[in-house]
C-alpha cells in the first residue's frame, strides 16, 4: 500500500505534543494508503522527549528521531532521510487540522500534479483564551493589507502561488529540488519554495486544505519572531540574487527611509550647534535647509504610516470586534517595524560581515 509520510520538527513543545499527536492520529487518510509520522525533536529539554516517547509506545506509526542542529531545516531533512512515503505532508505543532486535511492535500497534488501543495494560513487565538491581544494579533496577521497582498492569508484562494503554508510534496519534488537549507534559521520554506519556481515546479494553493494556526500571544513575542523573519530574508536573496517577492522588500525599504532621515535631521542639527557658521552665510544656509527638508520627510512618512496603520486598524476592528483597536496599530507595527528593523540588520550581515549572527540562531518560539 502506498504511504503518506507526515514530517514534524519540534522543541520544547510540552504543553503541546500530545494534543498535536492526538490531531494527527485522528486524520482521515483516504482508502488504500497507510500514515507514518517522523517527529524530528530538536534535543528538547522541558519534557516533550518523554511524553512524545510515551506516545510513540501506543501508536507504532509515530517515530521520533533526533534533531541536533535544533531549527526546523535540520528537522525537516532528518525526516526526509527517513521518510518511506510517495507523499510527504509537513505539519506545526502550533497548527490545528481539519480530519482530512491530509486526504485533501493528496486530492490537491492528485488533481493539480503540482510539486508542492497547501492550504491558507489561517490564523486564530487559542480557543477560551480571551486574550485580547492574541485576537488582535490574528486579526493583523489575516489582513491582505498588513501582509502585503500575501495570497497566503486569502482564505478562498484557489491556484498558483510564489510559497505556501507548511506544503506537501510528492517524494519525487526533492529528488528534482533537493531539501531545505540547513543554514536558514528561518524562511527555509521560501527559500525551497522558490528554487522549485526557478527550476520550472509549481506550488499550488487549495481553499479546501484547511487549518488553522496559533500566534504568538503578546507584541513583543510578535516583533522578535518577525524581526528574526526579516533578517533572514537577505540570505535567501543573496542566495538566489532576487526576492521572492517585492513585498519582502517593502518593509526594510521603508524603515531604511525613517532611520534615513532621523540620521541626516541629527547630523545637520548637530552641525549647525557645533560648528556654528555665521547666519546667512552659505553652509549656514545649507545646513539649515538639510536639517529641514530631512525634519520635513521625517515627519511626512511618520503621519503617512500613521494615518494608514490607523485606517486598516479601523477597517480590521469594525470586522473582527472594536476591542481589538487599541492593540491593532501596535501588533501592526511590531509586524512590519519588526521585520523592517530585521531585513536592515539581514542585509548589513549578509553583505557586509558575510555571515550570519549566532544571536539571530535562536528559535523565538
Amino acid at each position: 500500500m502506498p504511504i503518506v509520510s507526515v514530517i514534524v520538527p519540534c522543541r520544547n513543545e510540552r504543553d503541546h505534543i500530545e494534543a498535536f499527536c492526538r490531531s494527527v492520529a485522528a486524520q482521515a487518510v483516504p482508502a488504500g494508503w497507510t500514515l507514518e509520522v517522523w517527529v524530528a525533536d530538536g534535543l528538547s529539554d522541558d519534557g516533550t522527549r518523554e511524553r512524545l516517547a510515551a506516545w510513540c509506545a501506543t501508536d507504532p506509526r509515530f517515530v521520533m528521531i533526533d534533531n541536533p542542529g535544533r531549527i526546523v531545516s535540520c528537522g525537516l531533512n532528518r525526516c526526509i532521510e527517513r521518510a518511506r512515503g510517495d507523499f510527504i505532508v509537513r505539519l506545526d505543532v502550533h497548527t490545528v487540522y481539519a480530519d482530512d486535511y491530509i486526504a485533501e492535500c493528496l486530492a490537491a497534488w492528485q488533481r493539480t500534479g503540482a510539486d508542492n501543495v497547501g492550504g491558507p494560513w489561517k490564523a486564530e487565538a487559542a480557543p477560551g483564551s480571551g486574550q485580547v491581544v492574541q485576537r488582535a494579533v490574528a486579526a493583523a496577521f489575516q489582513s491582505r493589507w498588513v501582509a502585503g497582498g500575501a495570497r497566503s492569508r486569502d482564505l478562498a484562494y484557489e491556484g498558483e502561488v510564489d510559497t505556501v503554508y507548511l506544503g506537501a510534496w510528492p517524494r519525487t519534488t526533492f529528488a528534482r529540488f533537493g531539501g531545505f537549507d540547513e543554514q536558514l534559521v528561518r524562511n527555509q520554506d521560501d527559500e525551497h519554495n522558490l528554487r522549485i519556481h526557478r527550476g520550472g515546479g509549481r506550488i499550488w494553493q487549495s481553499a479546501r486544505i484547511r487549518s488553522t494556526y496559533v500566534p504568538r500571544a503578546s507584541k513583543a513575542d510578535v516583533f522578535r519572531q518577525y524581526r528574526q523573519y526579516g533578517y533572514w530574508k537577505p540570505f535567501v536573496m543573496k542566495k538566489h540574487g532576487q526576492p521572492a517577492a517585492l513585498r519582502h522588500l517593502v518593509p526594510g525599504l521603508f524603515v531604511g527611509a525613517l532611520l534615513l532621515a532621523l540620521l541626516v535631521m541629527l547630523a545637520g542639527a548637530a552641525a549647525l550647534l557645533a560648528w556654528a557658521p555665521p547666519a546667512g552665510t552659505r553652509a549656514s544656509d545649507v545646513l539649515g535647509w538639510v536639517t529641514l527638508l530631512s525634519s520635513v520627510a521625517l515627519m511626512g512618512l511618520c503621519v503617512v504610516y500613521g494615518a494608514a496603520v490607523s485606517a486598516v486598524s479601523l477597517a480590521i476592528a469594525r470586522q473582527q470586534g472594536w476591542a481589538l483597536l487599541r492593540h491593532l496599530p501596535d501588533v501592526i507595527g511590531a509586524y512590519q517595524i519588526g521585520y523592517g528593523l530585521g531585513s536592515l540588520r539581514g542585509w548589513w550581515d549578509a553583505v557586509v560581515r558575510g555571515r550570519p549572527d549566532p544571536a539571530f540562531g535562536r528559535l523565538t518560539r
